[in-house]
């Protein structure tokens, strides 16, 4: 099987993620348990997953010149992600203040820092974008950065993967060069305005299409094809926070293998419950071997 050469657009953040029994309603303090600082950004997050799922990845995106940079780059190059093309920009890095209660849920609340400064793709990004086999991207840098580096993956042949996260606007030009759409319920309700039980109605948009449901599992759609219901994983969660990250890369690291998509919904979804079982967002990223254990786990 021939190693799937992936590029991820998107955010790099440093974590700072707190625990505790519940998470706190407006106006309360509580009092936590843990507390742990790990590097993570969706974009971050999907490359590093991308490679421990047994891809080959190019991470492109920015950090700040501050101390929570040079452990970014640091960390993410340790694991494994080609980290050539990673900018510098002067100033804060993004970081994500995350809040874990007890049953799993959070709590995640973004300043965005360097990842608001990544835009105008030199020549060599938009090279190491269509040298890639599958571009995979988020919404936490600008949109118009996406936007030209889906156009340029879809000129080179490369598949387009857009993880449509965190809700927000998309413009008509991303959204025609994009093989294979993900979103959870809020995403997709933000740009279709239907309810989550038409997850149709997101073909309108793409030929292809994941929904996500956490526990409820996800469902895929494509255009003149009946829509395919995929069971969540049943494992013990500890921490949600980058299971939509694991879901994501698994995903394009299983088509870009050639495998069918419904398959690779289920590989997909075994990543994302192995990631569920450990704190933290990087660090409880599966490898290959977890997800395959999950994923030949009889229902």
């Amino acid at each position: 099987m021939q190693q799937t050469r992936v590029a991820v657009v998107g955010s790099a953040n440093m974590d700072l993620v707190g625990t505790a029994a519940a998470l706190p309603r407006p106006g309360e303090t509580v009092l936590g348990s843990d507390f742990v600082m790990l590097p993570g950004g969706k974009g971050a997050n999907q490359a590093v997953a991308a490679v421990r799922a047994g891809a080959s990845c190019v991470f492109l995106g920015a950090i700040g010149s501050d101390a929570f940079g040079v452990t970014l780059r640091a960390r993410i190059t340790a694991a494994g992600v080609d980290t050539a093309h990673l900018r510098v920009v002067y100033g804060a890095s993004g970081v994500a203040l995350v809040m874990v209660g007890g049953a799993g849920e959070n709590a995640i609340l973004v300043t965005p820092g360097a990842n608001e400064a990544f835009t105008g793709l030199t020549e060599d990004e938009l090279a190491a974008v269509r040298a890639a086999d599958v571009l995979v991207a988020q919404l936490e840098v600008p949109v118009e950065t996406v936007t030209v580096a889906a156009l340029a993956a879809r000129s080179a042949g490369t598949r387009v993967v857009l993880n449509a996260a965190p809700a927000r606007p998309v413009p008509a030009e991303l959204l025609a060069a994009v093989d294979l759409l993900v979103v959870n319920e809020t995403e997709a309700h933000a740009l279709t305005g239907r309810a989550a039980d038409e997850p149709a109605a997101l073909l309108d948009l793409v030929p292809r299409a994941v929904l996500t449901l956490g526990g409820h599992g996800a469902w895929y759609v494509e255009r003149d094809r009946p829509a395919v219901h995929v069971p969540a994983v049943k494992v013990d969660v500890v921490d949600s926070t980058a299971a939509g990250d694991a879901f994501t890369a698994a995903l394009a690291v299983a088509w870009g293998e050639g495998r069918e998509l419904v398959e690779a919904v289920h590989w997909a979804a075994a990543a994302g419950a192995a990631c569920v079982r450990k704190l933290g967002a990087s660090v409880a990223l599966p490898r290959r071997v977890e997800i395959d254990e999950l994923f030949s786990r009889p229902a």
